[in-house]
């Protein structure tokens, strides 16, 4: 032990003054508890408690993963009807439950196209990814050790077919796969899709559907139906388990029946009325985590799902209905690019307000000021001085009225000159400059 560590004196706390020092902390940060949370493209919906109170049933939470599948049924049977659930909805023949994030979910897709085109005898390089599409594409497939070619949006927001044809006839037996988001990171739900899959497939080549909006489009059609050959879904955006923040996640692969023997072992399968683990994908790229994958998550998930039965399609019904009533009551006060329905999200550019020295950040610290989380900034790149709003299905017409107001002052503020900079108003803080702050920390307060 070094003399800096011997010489350090805590102090003695009691249980009570614990608690408040934790609580204060808790209290300092922003949750869908505290507010309105429209941040799109992460789908912030509510978490029923009812999925909290599942998975911590004693026959979930006390159970060890090493035991004999005969103690384990219970765990095994909830794995197996989640598998059968997330294959309907999406129209897929094979489920892997493994990947404990949406993003471990898009690497296990790309390894599965990288070991099917290698058994092939076909070593193609390129993956094509749309401007549009989800965020963490392109660190995917390049992780796998593919190539990224960039395909642009057209005037309407949706994949430029004139410009994919020509990379395609570029490449051509080049290219492994295609990635998607559909509806994409604009809010549009591409409607050339068969189009797209037709041209991809004649390729020889495969589609990868990110299932970061697929809260939008839930019940009302699916993957397989466009032509989609590998799924990822994000159980905290679609199906309601908790949104990450470092800790627990959930990403689902899903794949067409050609594809079903390269996911990880082991599956699981009822045989005879009794659940049990196999290991019989003969090309399976090996595990992506260890055991069943997060398994409490997947317990939320099941039970979202169970709760909710035939009424899962009215859950993207409400949530589109409600990014229609947000962008409909805005058009008037911001410019916002694409216009007719969009899907459960809406992209707003924020340039004709730099014009007038109002920042997309700025607009963002105002809506803090009205305890509404700021929508995403500054992305969609492709839309400069963006956010992005996704109300999902959770909130009531009071919560959005009261988003649409506040939105409606701030841009009269705009217009009327007010200095953001003094905001927030009546406290003795000014606005963070946040480099300073960054590269400058002070955590005594911490």
């Amino acid at each position: 032990m070094n003399k800096r560590t011997t010489e350090l004196k805590l102090k003695d706390l009691g249980e009570l003054e614990v608690l408040r020092h934790y609580k204060n902390l808790s209290d300092k940060n922003f949750c869908i508890e505290k507010g309105f949370y429209p941040l799109g493209s992460c789908t912030m919906k509510h978490n029923p408690r009812i999925n909290e109170w599942a998975s911590k049933l004693e026959g979930f939470f006390n159970l060890h993963p090493n035991q004999d599948d005969c103690d384990c049924q219970g765990a095994l049977e909830l794995m197996y009807k989640l598998q059968n659930y997330l294959r309907i909805i999406t129209g897929m023949d094979c489920v892997c439950l493994q990947p404990c994030a949406g993003a471990q979910g898009e690497f296990l897709g790309m390894v599965i196209v990288k070991k099917y085109f290698l058994d092939k005898k076909q070593n193609r390089k390129i993956v094509i990814i749309p401007d549009n599409a989800h965020g963490t594409n392109p660190a995917s497939a390049s992780m796998c050790g593919f190539e990224i070619v960039e395909v642009k949006s057209n005037d309407k927001g949706l994949v430029d077919l004139l410009e994919l044809k020509k990379i395609v006839e570029e490449h051509s037996d080049n290219i492994a796969a295609i990635m998607m988001t559909n509806p994409n990171t604009l809010g549009l739900f591409d409607s050339n899709i068969l189009e797209i899959s037709d041209i991809m497939h004649k390729n020889g080549s495969l589609l990868y559907y990110d299932g970061a909006n697929f809260n939008a489009i839930l019940g009302h059609t699916n993957p397989k139906l466009m032509g989609f050959d590998i799924v990822h879904l994000n159980l905290h955006k679609t199906f309601s388990t908790p949104h990450a923040g470092g800790g627990p996640g959930a990403g689902p692969v899903c794949v067409t029946k050609e594809l079903g023997d390269y996911l990880p072992n082991p599956k699981i399968e009822l045989e005879g009325g009794f659940y049990k683990k196999t290991y019989n994908n003969k090309k399976s790229v090996g595990r992506i985590s260890a055991f069943y994958g997060n398994f409490s998550v997947l317990v939320k998930a099941y039970t979202y799902i169970y709760m909710l039965a035939q009424d899962l399609k009215k859950v993207s019904t409400d949530a589109v209905l409600c990014a229609n009533y947000l962008k409909s009551s805005l058009e008037k006060y911001y410019n916002i690019p694409f216009k007719g329905l969009c899907a459960h999200e809406f992209v707003i550019s924020n340039l004709d307000k730099k014009e007038k020295g109002v920042s997309t950040l700025d607009i963002a610290k105002r809506l803090m000021d009205e305890n509404i989380h700021p929508a995403t900034i500054y992305f969609p790149l492709i839309v400069k001085e963006s956010f992005m709003v996704e109300p999902t299905e959770s909130e009531t017409k009071e919560v959005l009225d009261n988003f649409i107001n506040v939105m409606i002052k701030i841009a009269r503020e705009i217009e009327e000159g007010v200095d953001f900079s003094l905001f927030p108003k009546n406290t003795p803080i000014n606005r963070v400059d946040e480099v300073f702050a960054a590269r400058n920390l002070d955590l005594k307060e911490c």
